[in-house]
């Protein structure tokens, strides 16, 4: 019986050994092939971008400051005016009335100061020779007093009236584009007029006024050096405009002033960016997008198809030498970079990371790594 059993089993063993690279070769052919790309460290330019509203340099409500009837208007909507240009003139007959009255006023005060002037002369030589008192003379003196002091308030009224009369005539108080005239010729107005005249903008330069999240802002102040906030927007660098047909203002701007409070309701810091607008082609009350350029040297970059969102984390699976896969928790810049993102943590350079379906693998599977063409 042994010698019969023997034989069986080195056959069986032979058989075993046999099957063996055939099911390993069979394993083998079972790993699918990924593509993948390697994590390089790099200096990187983010541009991130913040929704802006636009405002010119100065944004003049014209008022009337007298009352009366719209007489004239010396300009139409949307004219480009220079500082004194006439823009409207008030018909208001009861300040050139005024005017006339104060004439009359001034007259009369010179009249009564020539007469006690006569009194004070002709008191001089009677108290000279002792025929009337000192008292007199003084009594004429402080007449002639009250009297000037008189014409010099008839004088005041008149100038009081002439200014309000230049009112009826309203000149531009600053270079600039007239906005909508919503009182034609004809119309009653006043100081108290729910709507001014017209707008006045002075648009040779304009205000982009964006804001931060609490967040982004300390993020923007570590890049810079300074220790005031001053020195950081020394260093800013200049910021584009991108307009809302999605042109890109040709003029570069400057970052001017952050805000000193954060909202307590937004958490949000303003900020105001300046640019030039000789042309006038951007208008006040424009809307636009703000985009602020940042230099991150050594930058970890890895593609934005590389990542993926899970359970509100952003994740990344990378290769092991073995060909082994592992998610990781990544965490990025705010801001994209073009179409990579720029890993604070979660990745060095040289790491080996898959760039299609990265979803469907579990750590510890085993793929072949491909280099993804450029």
């Amino acid at each position: 019986m042994k010698s019969v059993q023997l034989p069986l089993f080195i056959i069986l063993l032979f058989l075993l050994q046999a099957c063996g690279p055939e099911q390993q070769v069979a394993q083998e052919q079972t790993i699918q092939e990924y593509p993948v790309v390697t994590i390089q460290s790099s200096e990187a330019v983010i541009n991130t971008e913040y929704p802006a509203t636009i405002q010119g340099q100065q944004n003049i409500e014209i008022r009337p400051k007298v009352d009366g009837f719209v007489a004239q208007i010396f300009v139409d909507e949307g004219a480009s005016v220079k500082k004194g240009q006439p823009l409207f003139r008030i018909n208001a007959p009861q300040y050139e009335q005024e005017v006339k009255t104060a004439f009359a006023a001034i007259k009369n005060a010179e009249a009564e100061v020539n007469t006690a002037k006569m009194q004070v002369e002709k008191a001089m030589p009677l108290v000279k020779e002792g025929i009337v008192s000192d008292y007199e003379l003084k009594a004429a003196n402080f007449n002639l007093q009250a009297k000037e002091a008189a014409l010099a308030q008839a004088r005041a009224g008149l100038a009081n009236a002439r200014t309000n009369l230049g009112y009826t005539q309203i000149n531009s108080p600053a270079d600039g584009v007239v906005g909508s005239i919503p009182y034609k010729t004809g119309s009653l107005v006043s100081s108290s007029s729910p709507q001014p005249l017209t707008t006045v903008s002075n648009i040779s330069r304009i205000f982009a006024y964006f804001s931060f999240n609490e967040k982004q802002f300390l993020d923007f102040t570590e890049h810079f050096a300074g220790t005031k906030m001053d020195d950081k927007l020394k260093q800013f660098p200049a910021v584009t405009l991108l307009l809302a047909n999605g042109t890109t203002y040709k003029e570069k701007g400057k970052m001017e002033s952050i805000g000193g409070l954060i909202n307590t309701e937004t958490g949000a810091v303003n900020l105001r960016a300046a640019f030039p607008n000789a042309e006038g082609i951007i208008r006040s009350g424009a809307s636009a997008t703000i985009s602020i350029p940042v230099i991150v040297k050594d930058a970890v970059l890895i593609p934005s198809k590389a990542t993926y969102e899970m359970q509100e984390k952003m994740m990344a699976v990378v290769v092991a030498k073995n060909g082994s896969v592992k998610p990781v928790e990544i965490e990025i810049m705010d801001a994209p970079s073009g179409e990579f993102y720029v890993v604070k943590k979660g990745l060095n350079a040289g790491d080996q990371v898959v760039t299609e379906g990265m979803g469907t693998l579990q750590e510890g599977t085993k793929i072949k790594p491909v280099a993804e063409k450029k």
